[in-house]
């Protein structure tokens, strides 16, 4: 027994020595240490030798077991920093790096953040909410009638829910019922989201595209407010030298309400094909806000007024960008995504 240890012993060194990369060093240690391996089996053998010897044996073989974890652990590192030296060695610094493919953001979230940016610069808060809402806040609250066209299953998503009727937002306007029913006057909020309508998917269509609603409410707000705070915006969208005008319009939850049209980018005003030779492209509705809403979130009518207003995101990015095709926001084609 002593002389075949010391023959293991030998054995295993050699082994150990002669072993050209990791997986030949792995399979001597399973050899001589793992579960099944020589020393374990010397191990559970000792019973069977005379109680004198047990010890001595014993002994041995725990010595060599350390010693092979020792020469084991050197012989990894050995073979690690061998690794290293020829990979330094093949390394060719004159070669060219591999350009990464990195990303940036979307047109949709540049237009968002550029909205936001300008309305932040003049004291907006920005405010966001949930994407599912109830009856109450996306119509009742915001005095649009239960008979009104908007709120039939053919115009809005609704949920099978138990309890209160929940639909998909069908406009960012529900969360201007949430921030005054939260916060009083003053308040100056935009509201960036996605929102969600059952429209055929055409050039100009989507069941789901993004909105930005804001409003302002205060002591003595006037419609010249309103003016002077979407004039400031659409100059600074668009350019300084567009023209701009109001047209009078209907929406449940402002009166009086207007439409906000810009003079065409692409033909200054002349006509063209984009603006239908009308020479203006229509980029908004706004309005000061009906003295019903503020009953809802409990405001005096006497004493605040406000104005709203609210427009598609991929209508001002297709305005802004020159594009005709709103599916080409959600395509994923990168031709069309890397030109931003």
């Amino acid at each position: 027994m002593f002389r075949n240890i010391s023959d293991i012993e030998k054995d295993a060194f050699e082994e150990i020595q002669k072993a050209q990369d990791v997986s030949d060093l792995e399979k001597a240690r399973i050899k001589y240490l793992g579960r099944r391996g020589i020393i374990t089996d010397i191990m559970s053998r000792l019973p069977e030798l005379a109680p004198e010897q047990r010890p001595l044996v014993g002994k041995q073989a725990n010595d060599l077991k350390v010693k092979l974890i020792a020469l084991l652990s050197e012989k990894q590192r050995q073979l690690k920093d061998t690794v290293q030296t020829e990979t330094k060695e093949k390394l060719d610094l004159s070669l060219p790096g591999i350009k990464e493919e990195l990303g940036h953001e979307h047109p949709l979230t540049i237009t968002i953040k550029k909205i936001c940016d300008i309305f932040a610069g003049i004291g907006f808060k920005v405010v966001e909410g949930p994407e599912i809402e109830t009856e109450y806040n996306n119509f009742t609250s915001l005095n649009i009638p239960i008979e009104h066209p908007s709120r039939d299953v053919f115009d809005t998503f609704y949920l099978k829910t138990q309890g209160h009727r929940l639909l998909l937002r069908s406009h960012t306007s529900p969360v201007q019922i949430r921030a005054m029913s939260k916060y009083k006057p003053p308040l100056a909020v935009i509201v960036p989201g996605k929102v969600y309508r059952p429209d055929a998917v055409d050039a100009s269509h989507s069941f789901m595209f993004h909105q930005v609603e804001g409003f302002l409410v205060d002591s003595d707000v006037k419609f010249s407010h309103l003016k002077g705070v979407l004039t400031h915006f659409c100059k600074e969208m668009f350019g300084k030298d567009i023209k701009m005008r109001f047209r009078p319009h209907f929406f449940p939850f402002t009166e009086p309400s207007a439409e906000v049209d810009i003079s065409c980018i692409i033909c200054k005003g002349k006509g063209c094909s984009v603006c239908g030779k009308k020479g203006w492209l229509e980029i908004l509705g706004s309005g000061m806000i009906h003295p019903n809403v503020f009953k809802h979130v409990g405001y005096d009518t006497k004493k605040y007024t406000g104005f709203a207003f609210g427009m598609g995101v991929e209508r001002i990015a297709m305005l802004k960008y020159g594009i005709n095709d709103i599916r080409l926001f959600f395509d994923n084609d990168l031709r069309f995504l890397k030109q931003f």
